[in-house]
């Protein structure tokens, strides 16, 4: 799977997008289509992160970016790297 981006998330840790995931994000919020630099600061600098809330997966969220009050970004870590597996907009406050 091609990988569309790589970075660090603010503990320092590498994270991936791979080109199946954002198609996956897409499929099931097409909303989000023009928003993938917004998917990736959301884990760069986001307003609010949720540090393993289920194991090995943390949550990111951004305030005012996207259709909706938040955008939510879910990644799973392994092997020493971070893996967005989804993304979508939130009305509710985290």
């Amino acid at each position: 799977d091609p990988i569309l981006a790589t970075f660090l998330d603010p503990l320092g840790r590498p994270v991936i997008l791979t080109a199946g995931r954002w198609e996956h994000i897409v499929g099931g919020h097409p909303e989000l289509s023009d928003l993938r630099e917004a998917v990736l600061e959301t884990v760069r600098h986001p307003s609010r992160h949720l540090r393993e809330p289920r194991p090995v997966e943390d949550w990111y969220y951004r305030a005012g970016v996207g259709p909706s009050r938040w955008l939510k970004v879910v990644v799973t870590y392994a092997q020493g790297r971070g893996l967005i597996v989804t993304a979508f907009a939130r009305r509710r406050t985290p």
